[in-house]
């Protein structure tokens, strides 16, 4: 069985997985070693280019400016290092900026050279057989489809956590993330930053007061149409120097290089099945992390799926997904939908809803309007003069380290309430690795949305309702459907 995950024993997940929702404190972890006052993390990263990049930057508080566009930065003024210590750096791609396609995002080589004390991969595996003893902690920014077994890796070998969403590439990969972070007591945090954000808690404080009534409906509309569905390439244009195919693919089967398959090299990995989710993969971590917080949501009853005929190589550019939730305690049973496309969903063209917000809400007596940055209850005019509660959850960490003078200077062109997400979500994680504090987007509250993403491709792609089954990891209702609950690997690069 070297092509495929070995069938996982359902007991197994249970107690441990299947429900696991709360924050995870660390224990008996080799790498859950007392710190010192002001002692450094020593910090390897998997995926240094892009959002590679502009992670390291936070946990380094290295000498850049973060700019708006696309997760760029660029160099500052300012001193240097002021973060952890980074100690390894692994990518696939070592080409310089003049032999990329141009584009926005940095590239790895300049974090390569933003580093020179780090040592140098290509390969995590060597990585983290060379450097066990001199890594405490290890952030993974790759393609999704390598975002599990890196993770898996590095916490079997005791090392804390922080990854990319939408963390895991498979159903099956999201629960073995959660038990494997439980076994070994390792701090833990899913890159979905905006859960640190002063408007995400407000928004969480409205619907559990009750200010819209009983909350059984969240409605998610991303807008825009991605390209549509591409067969496999038959051309096999050579490799370019410097960019390591095989590494890139990693666990996945192997498929001859072609350019459409890299952005460095002009494609978009996230629209090919094998390495990604399409815009569901890609935006729903964020979006359906306020939804599960605010209505505390865990394994969805049932889902549902509509959208083009599914294309076997490619994500649809367009996609309605229908989750129904059971009751939760004393909150009733709840619909959460996704919507991808031009056409609005119906809750938001009826009551005209404004351009700015990607999230309705909708209670027994009206609804909340959201985005990442503000929130407006609607209709207006019945809330008039409306008294939101005093605040109840704490500030983000990331609060009080925004207001110093050089993270101000260095978040000049963006948001203040983006800053404090993004400041306060990664040092939630670094004091977790130091101090055994709690992380709010650990694995066993992110594995809940990991599943639910992974589970609305499977939908689609069955063609299927699929009637789920979360303590047996099963679905019950169309047997074929279970068979993309995994993902093949190849041989060497094994779960």
């Amino acid at each position: 069985m070297n092509t495929a995950i070995r069938p996982w024993s359902r007991r197994r997940f249970l107690g441990t997985v299947g429900g696991a929702a709360g924050f995870l404190i660390l224990k008996d972890a080799r790498s859950a070693r007392s710190y010192h006052a002001n002692e450094k993390l020593r910090v390897a990263a998997v995926g240094i280019g892009g959002m590679g990049a502009w992670n390291l930057a936070h946990f380094a508080g290295e000498n850049v400016e973060f700019l708006g566009g696309n997760m760029l930065l660029k160099p500052a003024m300012r001193p240097e290092t002021t973060g952890e210590d980074i100690v390894a750096l692994c990518d696939v791609d070592e080409r310089t900026a003049d032999r990329l396609i141009p584009g926005k995002r940095n590239p790895a080589a300049e974090t390569f050279a933003r580093y020179p004390k780090a040592k140098r991969y290509l390969d995590y595996r060597q990585m983290l057989d060379e450097m066990d003893n001199q890594i405490d902690a290890v952030v993974v920014s790759t393609p999704d489809h390598l975002h599990a077994p890196i993770s898996l890796a590095a916490m079997r070998r005791g090392k804390h956590v922080y990854c990319e969403k939408p963390g895991a590439h498979s159903v099956v990969e999201g629960r073995l993330m959660t038990q494997v972070a439980a076994e070994k007591g390792v701090a833990t945090q899913l890159g979905t930053q905006m859960h640190a954000s002063e408007n995400y808690r407000r928004v969480v404080e409205l619907i559990r007061s009750g200010a819209i009534g009983s909350v059984q409906e969240f409605h998610i509309w991303p807008r825009g149409e991605i390209g549509a569905p591409n067969d496999r390439p038959v051309e096999t244009p050579p490799v370019p120097e410097g960019f390591h195919w095989d590494l890139f693919l990693g666990a996945t089967r192997h498929r001859p290089y072609h350019p459409v398959y890299s952005r460095g090299c002009g494609g978009n990995w996230q629209r090919w099945w094998d390495f990604g989710c399409g815009n569901l993969g890609n935006m729903a971590g964020h979006f359906f992390d306020l939804a599960f917080w605010a209505l505390e949501l865990r394994h969805p009853l049932s889902v549902e799926a509509e959208g083009p005929p599914p294309h076997s190589e490619t994500t649809p550019s367009r996609l309605h997904v229908r989750y129904r939730f059971p009751a939760r305690g004393t909150l009733p049973p709840a619909l959460l939908t996704w919507t991808q496309g031009n056409q609005p969903p119906p809750i938001f063209a009826e009551n005209n809803i404004p351009n700015w917000a990607w999230g309705v809400f909708r209670g027994t007596e009206g609804m909340l309007l959201v985005n990442y940055d503000r929130y407006v209850l609607w209709p207006e005019a019945k809330f008039a003069g409306f008294v939101p509660p005093l605040p109840s959850i704490p500030r983000s960490i990331g609060e009080e380290l925004g207001q110093r003078a050089e993270w101000m200077a260095a978040y000049r062109l963006l948001p203040s309430a983006r800053k404090v997400a993004e400041v306060g979500h990664r040092l939630e994680w670094i004091n977790a690795c130091k101090t055994g504090s709690p992380t709010s987007c650990n694995f066993g509250y992110a594995s809940a949305i990991m599943e639910a993403i992974n589970l609305g491709a499977v939908a689609y792609r069955a063609g299927t309702r699929l009637d789920w089954d979360a303590a047996n990891l099963r679905v019950t209702n169309a047997p074929h459907a279970n068979a993309l609950l995994t993902r093949a690997y190849r041989p060497g690069w094994g779960m």
